[in-house]
């Protein structure tokens, strides 16, 4: 089969290039001859990804150089409030670094956007963020003028106008500093929706996430530093059907394979996929076929064929999704008044 790249993914660590180096001597080779430095820590249960990339791996790529960082917390569930609390801390450490690089917190005129559509749960984060941090204003207003304006902008189905248009007026009469972005993204794996952040100094391109590319926001397009901060909330409906397919495949792999194993007749827990656990899917091509035994994205392309004519094709958000954003807009707007009063004060 042709492979083509039909899933849509605005993460850096989700690119063909990242996933083809995921050990940790690939991702040496990465580092070390293609125009990519990447560290990985781990904070307690939280994963950061720090990426640069310059301009000789900008084409490759297909991503702008610069700066992305990653943060994950692959067991994060909505109930887990202290995870949650240290999830957006360490954002916050990041949003410092990442920003100073390019102007002084403390003396700065910082503007947030909330980019994305209210009325549409997954993408609400944005502006249901805004409306938390508009209680915070008058902490940092003054006679000349508040040192945090927030806004959002709205889409441009609601709007009439382009987002970006919006943006650039309000960067011009504000005269800020630094422009923080703040969006919902897609993400390409469904276990990376709503436990992941991304964070860049690249700049952003408003719906690029589910194939409607409006006007970037960046530097270039808007002459000052331009963060932008986003948490994937929707997957591809075919790499969604790709994934359960996975892990059907393995967990009748690993049954197959555990059946002379006598400990296996002692489990009384559901399975639990492991991923660094390798699984002989070969067992199953009697049952499927050679099918069975596809790579991942050779799976994805073909339920995108299928189902692209038949009114199939759609996104897909976790169902505790409510939860998810409200949390996201509370624990962010506390994140990023804490971050502000700490740099303010100083």
């Amino acid at each position: 089969m042709d492979l083509q790249q039909f899933y849509r993914t605005d993460l850096l660590v989700e690119n063909e290039e990242m996933v083809r180096h995921q050990t940790e001597k690939e991702k040496k080779i990465l580092d070390e001859t293609s125009g990519v430095e990447i560290e990985e820590k781990r904070e307690g249960q939280i994963i950061i990804t720090d990426i640069t990339i310059d301009e000789e791996a900008e084409q490759r790529i297909g991503k702008k150089a610069g700066h992305y960082i990653t943060l994950s917390a692959p067991t994060l569930a909505p109930y887990e409030e202290e995870l949650f609390a240290n999830l957006i801390q360490q954002c916050m450490q990041q949003v410092q670094k990442l920003a100073e690089k390019h102007v002084p917190l403390k003396d700065g005129k910082i503007l947030i956007i909330g980019l994305g559509n209210r009325e549409v749960t997954p993408d609400a984060v944005g502006p249901l963020l805004m409306d938390e941090l508009k209680k915070e204003i008058p902490t940092y207003y003054s006679e000349e003028q508040s040192e945090l304006i927030v806004y959002a902008p709205g889409v441009t189905i609601q709007t009439g106008l382009e987002t970006a248009e919006f943006v650039e007026a309000i960067v011009q009469k504000t005269n800020a500093d630094l422009l923080i972005v703040v969006d919902a993204l897609a993400a390409r794996d469904a276990n990376r929706l709503c436990r992941t952040i991304q964070l860049t100094d690249t700049g952003i391109h408003p719906g690029s996430g589910v194939g409607n590319h409006r006007k970037e926001l960046s530097t270039e397009t808007l002459g000052i530093p331009v963060l932008a901060l986003g948490i994937p909330t929707v997957v591809d409906g075919p790499v969604f059907v790709a994934d359960a397919i996975d892990t059907m495949f393995q967990y009748l792999a690993s049954k197959i394979g555990e059946t002379n194993n006598p400990s296996s007749l002692l489990s009384v827990t559901p399975w639990l996929r492991n991923e660094h656990k390798e699984v002989d899917l070969s067992v199953l091509k009697p049952i499927f076929g050679d099918w069975s035994t596809w790579p991942h994205d050779e799976r994805i392309q073909l339920f995108e064929e299928a189902l692209q004519h038949h009114n199939l094709k759609t996104f897909i958000s976790p169902k505790e999704i409510d939860a998810w954003v409200m949390l996201y807009s509370q624990f962010l707007a506390e994140g990023f008044n804490e971050l502000l009063s700490k740099v303010k004060n100083k």
